[in-house]
Parts: C-alpha cells; sequence; structure tokens
C-alpha cells in the first residue's frame, strides 16, 4: 500500500510541476532557447559615427540629439571628420563604426578605386537627397548662369594661354565631383581622367568647410559642394551659385549611412537599430515647421560650426542665387519624403557607368556584382518591417539629366557609359 501511495503521490507531484512549468514556459516569448533568450537588443551598442561638416549630415545629428538612436539601444557618438578620405579610413579601421559618406565612396572602397584601399563597405540607408550646388567665383556673374556652355570659351582661352581654370570638388569619386565633371562636360568642356589627364581645366580636392576660404584667396574659379559653402560664398560676397544639383538630376542620390560589410555581417541588429534611428529622425526633418530647430542644432561648432540663417534659407527651398536669381526650389533637400531612403540598385548602376566613362575602373566593372554586394536593399527592408513603415520599395524607372541624356538601368550600361560625346574611356 506504501509502494503504490508513495508512486500515486509522486505522479501527481510531477504532474502539477509540469503544468506550471508549460504555464511559464507558454508565457515566455518568443526566442527563449533552453535557459537562455534571444535577445532583441543591438550586439553593440556603442556606435561612433563620423560626419563631415555639411547640412546632409542631419539626420545623424537628430537621431543622436532627439534621443531617436537611443530609442533603439543605440549609444551613440558623433566625430566630426576633417575630410572624406578621414572619414573613410576611420570607418575602415573601425575607429568609427558608421558614418556620412558620399554614395561614391563605398562604392570605390569595395572595388578598391581612387586611391582607395580595397574594403567591402554597404550601403542600406541613403540619408537625403538634392541640396548640392555648383559655386561660381563672383567676378562670373553676368557671363554665365546655369548654362556650362557659356564657361566653354573662358575655359579654352585660359588653357591656351598655358593657365587652365581651376574647380574644386570634395572627393575624386565623390558626388560632387560627379555632379562637377557632369556639368563641366554638359558645356563640352573636359574636365580630365580620373588621374587629372587629358582635361581642359584642373580639377583638384578641397574639403567641404575649406571650400569658401579657397576661394576668397584666388584658388579657383568654381567648386561644387553641399550646404551650407554655397550660402556661406554669397553671404560672404565671393560667388554666386550657378545651378543646384537637383537642378542637374532631381532627387538624385546624395549622402548615405555606410558601414563596413564585416560589421554588418557580424551586427545586423545593430544595423537595423541604427535604421530605425534614422527613420524616425528623416520623418521629423522633413516637417518643414521643425527646420529652424535643425538649423540651429546642426549649426554648432561640433557639427557644422556655421550661423544657422545660412542653414536654414536653403533647407526651406529659398534660393537666392546671388546673381539677382531668387526662387522657391520644391526641389529643396529631403530627407524621408518620395522614398528617399531606399537604397536603389540603380543609383550605384549608375555611379559605376560614370566611374567607367572617367577612367577610374579598368575596363568595365561588374556591374550586376558591385551593385549586389554594396546596396544592401535586404537590410533597409527587414529594419522597415520590423517598424510596421511601408516604403516605395525598388525603383527601374528611368532618370532624366538636364542635358536631355536619360539613364535606364534595364538597358546595356557599358554602352550607356560609352554614349557620352566627352569621356576618358581607353578600352
Amino acid at each position: 500500500m506504501t509502494n503504490t501511495h508513495t508512486t500515486r503521490r509522486t505522479f501527481l507531484t510531477k504532474a502539477t510541476k509540469a503544468t506550471s512549468l508549460a504555464a511559464l514556459l507558454g508565457g515566455l516569448p518568443k526566442g527563449w532557447v533552453g535557459s537562455a533568450f534571444a535577445s532583441d537588443a543591438p550586439e553593440t551598442a556603442d556606435m561612433k559615427f563620423g560626419i563631415i561638416a555639411l547640412t546632409d549630415c542631419s539626420p545623424i545629428v537628430i537621431a543622436h540629439e532627439k534621443g531617436f538612436f537611443k530609442k533603439y539601444g543605440i549609444n551613440a557618438t558623433v566625430a566630426k571628420g576633417a575630410n572624406w578620405a578621414a572619414i573613410r579610413d576611420s570607418l575602415s579601421n573601425g575607429d568609427n563604426q558608421a558614418t556620412h559618406m558620399l554614395i561614391g565612396m563605398p562604392i570605390a572602397s569595395t572595388m578598391g578605386l581612387g586611391g582607395s584601399p580595397k574594403k567591402p563597405m554597404v550601403v542600406p540607408w541613403l540619408l537625403n537627397r538634392n541640396g548640392q550646388s555648383i559655386t561660381l567665383k563672383k567676378e562670373l556673374k553676368g557671363v554665365v548662369k546655369d548654362d556650362p556652355k557659356a564657361l566653354k570659351p573662358l575655359a579654352d582661352k585660359a588653357k591656351a594661354a598655358g593657365t587652365p581654370m581651376s574647380f574644386a570638388m570634395t572627393f575624386p569619386p565623390g558626388t560632387h565631383a560627379m555632379w562637377m565633371r557632369y556639368y563641366l562636360a554638359a558645356g563640352g568642356i573636359h574636365p580630365g581622367d580620373a588621374q587629372g589627364g587629358g582635361g581642359d581645366i584642373s580639377l583638384i580636392t578641397i574639403p567641404p568647410p575649406q571650400m569658401v576660404a579657397n576661394m576668397k584667396v584666388g584658388k579657383m574659379d568654381g567648386y561644387c559642394v553641399g550646404e551650407p559653402w554655397n550660402a556661406r560664398a554669397i553671404a560672404d560676397d565671393i560667388g554666386f551659385t550657378s545651378i543646384n544639383t537637383q537642378g542637374i538630376w532631381k532627387d538624385h542620390p546624395e549622402k548615405v549611412c555606410a558601414f563596413t560589410a564585416e560589421f554588418a555581417d557580424k551586427n545586423p541588429k545593430t544595423v537595423k537599430a541604427v535604421l530605425k534611428g534614422l527613420h524616425e529622425a528623416s520623418v521629423w526633418l522633413d516637417k518643414m515647421e521643425n527646420r529652424p530647430e535643425q538649423a540651429q542644432i546642426v549649426s554648432a561648432a561640433t557639427y557644422i560650426n556655421c550661423p544657422p540663417e545660412i542653414i536654414l534659407g536653403r533647407l526651406q527651398g529659398k534660393y537666392d542665387m546671388g546673381d539677382g536669381r531668387k526662387f522657391r526650389d520644391p526641389n529643396y533637400m529631403i530627407f524621408s519624403e518620395r522614398n528617399c531612403n531606399y537604397p536603389q540598385a540603380k543609383f550605384c548602376q549608375w555611379w559605376l557607368t560614370q566611374l567607367r566613362r572617367w577612367d577610374f575602373t579598368e575596363g568595365a566593372p561588374d556591374y550586376a556584382a558591385v551593385t549586389k554586394e554594396v546596396m544592401r536593399t535586404d537590410i533597409y527592408e527587414e529594419a522597415m518591417k520590423e517598424i510596421g513603415y511601408a516604403h516605395g520599395g525598388a525603383s527601374e524607372a528611368p532618370e532624366s539629366f538636364f542635358d536631355g541624356t536619360t539613364f535606364d538601368p534595364k538597358t546595356d550600361l557599358d554602352a550607356f557609359a560609352k554614349s557620352f560625346a566627352i569621356n576618358s574611356i581607353k578600352g
């Protein structure tokens, strides 16, 4: 009897415990494995972000200052770099974990072009569209407006005299270099190849915050850069805006948030957390009533170091071109609207055609492979799905340019690169 009673009691005790354990386990969140919980928290919480002193660093600054990074578990530090090469190197060596970058930079670094050590990088996020400009020295007022063809006889005369005109950009395979090259070539002026040879003018590299000072001392005839350094040239009465880059290509890609491929592979939750913070910051930025506060925040010495009133006007689409032209540009800098942040494959493809056009590549690049490696639409889509944001998705629609050119990403990309009358293709 004792054995029977003990067995029944033991059975009932075990059954009760099992039921209680099942109830307890049933209440646990998904991700429970054995005695550990697979957390959704970022693998790397402490993140250092590199920026350059340009208005389009705003999404990173605002995500930090407004606590959007913190909301998703990211403890951010924002570090201003001296120039784009320094920013690239700080990302490559791991000093920075993410960075504000010209879209051409991670493409070039992945391929090892333009003096970049080969370091695979990824773009899961576009920070902004539009909002750069080409500034010319004030002595050219009345001679040139928005048509670069007016520069052609001046460039030819200067070249013949052995003192070619000088134009500046911020980084050889970057956005400002490509807008400057595209603008000059549309005017019949050859900007030279990637090595600086075969050109009608001299194309030099100057860090963004130093553009105004270099023009002030007569070092260049024009430059392409982001804001506020075009508006600053007008405020200082040393130059005027010939054309805004959205006038060359409406809603063109500009800066990105880039990571090394190695960091992104090891820290997928971290990267997605960063994108979620950037999303909230970008939506905040595209509310026009927030732009005065944006200008005030990013004007600080630790960020742009420029009076907020010089930053604000062009953020609101108010363009005083400095030569009598004043207008409201509806295609001012955007940070979230019109599917701004989606890392479109066609943008990388266009960039590769221009790198090919100006002889940065040895022969035709592998357009498909490089694009797939750099433009990480998968990471973007996963991050946005997790916060329930309905983005606009991938687009293969053709893109139009101010010189009448159309880029169709579904056509022969190398044929497109070779189609320009002015190019540096050698084979």
